[in-house]
């Protein structure tokens, strides 16, 4: 007896695979980078904190064009725009790596960065596209999400190794073989899709205050843990950040065809989705920024000694991802969500208790809970974030949850830095701070990441539960009925 597949049913996997590919290299590259700072540093020599620069113009272009982007795929054509994505993307990190200057390398970053815009909501809105709503799209979700938490953690591994074998430089040409095979596949395997019932314009007021906006509220978290929060300019930017948001609410109340369709914005389980992968994002960049400061200035461990030791947070955040994914329509969103929570704040509080010298029996168990919560705390809210959404605004959604999981990211890394800036700095002795102050610091900044996580939890019990009042009927859908599985549209 022979049994033949549904040609439909492996075509939206071997989508998946392509799409995935191409999300999971913007994630690796971004982690891939910081362990190869130090060798871009000496290699290109730059002046001052230069250097960081790399990662900020990467986050500034990133997260202030999301939102445009996603806008754009769906009016432009979601193939179209990931196609164009692409293209920008290999060339950058053709001329990153190529880069004779720091200053070169900093504009190809911000490229970089803008192919990363490009590509991130025009890909998950393909995929919401090509799954049905469901059982398949859930699975599909929780392999997306693996892919996040895989590419994320293992960039700190694979970075190290490119860099030690054979030069910073492959950490960005690698995307430059990927890239140009997903250019190839991409036209015959995907579709193409579009908002067809709007007309083909722009909300340009909307885009010139949003934007903008974006890239100052990420660039003066950036500056915060050098420039202090209280600092005259950081007020400044932050009061200008705020003008400018209110401006776009007030265009966008009042356009034809809104950036950001405030219709999309009622449902509480979207909400509750964005607010938590914006906490999520906090814990998992605080903690991961902590941890490798703990691991470089106490333990004094190599790049590639911590890519190994992260390597059981790589393997569970898969599991967790995938995990989540198939329990979700049996226990409910809000339950699954609320116990990946409480798994990165079990992970932050056994890092608190880590010894600067000693047995590292702590860190195995702490990277096993952090990494089997993160990856089913950020599914689970961007199945959320998702849920309620039409097909027409699937790139703005999509373009919104990256938003809110990048500048979670930036704001989690800038306060955890300051904490374990200014705890260490109390305890610090003259003439430097020694490994016990250092320790001090990055304990407290490991339970600050804690306090999000607990944050995250109340986010998860209040917004995501089928007790959430009006959105009552769209949760159902999420996490009710196992016959007729999570609408995530």
């Amino acid at each position: 007896m022979t049994t033949t597949s549904d040609p439909s049913r492996t075509r939206r996997w071997r989508v998946l695979a392509l799409l995935g590919t191409a999300f999971f290299m913007t994630i690796l590259d971004g982690t891939s980078l910081l362990t190869a700072l130090p060798a871009i540093e000496h290699h290109l020599r730059p002046h001052g904190p230069a250097v960081q620069w790399t990662v900020t113009a990467y986050a500034l272009a990133f997260s202030g064009l999301l939102l445009l982007c996603g806008r754009a795929a769906d009016l432009l054509g979601r193939r179209r725009v990931f196609i164009a994505g692409m293209v920008l993307r290999v060339l950058a990190s053709l001329a990153c790596g190529l880069a004779p200057s720091i200053q070169t390398l900093v504009a190809a970053r911000a490229l970089q960065g803008v192919s990363a815009a490009i590509i991130a909501p025009a890909a998950l809105s393909m995929v919401m596209h090509t799954f049905p709503e469901g059982t398949e799209r859930n699975k599909a979700l929780g392999i997306w999400g693996g892919l996040g938490g895989f590419g994320a953690t293992a960039g700190l591994l694979l970075g190290g190794i490119i860099t030690d074998i054979f030069g910073w430089q492959w950490v960005f040409w690698i995307n430059v073989p990927v890239g140009t095979l997903v250019l190839v596949l991409a036209p015959a395997m995907l579709r193409e899709s579009r908002d067809r019932a709007r007309s083909r314009s722009f909300d340009i007021p909307g885009a010139l205050t949003i934007s903008p906006a974006l890239v100052l509220l990420v660039y003066v978290i950036t500056r915060v843990p050098t420039s202090g929060w209280a600092n005259g300019q950081a007020v400044g930017v932050l009061a200008a950040v705020a003008v400018l948001i209110w401006m776009f609410i007030l265009i966008e109340r009042r356009s034809v065809a809104p950036l950001v369709p405030f219709r999309a914005l009622r449902s509480r389980m979207l909400i509750g989705g964005n607010l938590l992968l914006l906490i999520a994002g906090m814990t998992v960049d605080g903690m991961l920024v902590t941890l490798t400061s703990f691991v470089q200035q106490v333990l004094g461990w190599s790049a590639a000694q911590f890519g190994l030791a992260t390597a059981m947070m790589t393997v569970t955040a898969v599991a967790g991802a995938l995990l989540s994914q198939r329990v979700v329509t049996r226990i409910g969103l809000g339950r699954v969500a609320a116990a990946g929570t409480v798994l990165l704040g079990c992970g932050c509080l056994l890092l608190t208790r880590m010894p600067a010298s000693g047995p590292m029996s702590l860190l195995p168990a702490a990277l096993f809970l952090f990494g089997a919560g993160m990856g089913a705390a950020t599914v689970c809210a961007q199945i959320a974030a998702l849920t309620g959404v039409t097909e027409n605004d699937s790139g703005m959604a999509a373009g919104l949850a990256d938003t809110s999981f990048a500048v979670g990211t930036a704001l989690g890394t800038a306060i955890c830095t300051s904490v374990a800036t200014a705890c260490t700095s109390a305890t610090g002795a003259i003439g430097g701070p020694a490994p016990l102050a250092l320790t001090t610091g990055q304990h407290a900044a490991f339970g600050a990441a804690g306090v999000f996580a607990a944050l995250a939890l109340i986010t998860a019990l209040t917004l995501l539960s089928k007790r959430s009042g009006p959105s009552r009927n769209v949760s159902a859908d999420a996490s009710e009925n196992v016959s007729a599985p999570a609408a995530i549209r």
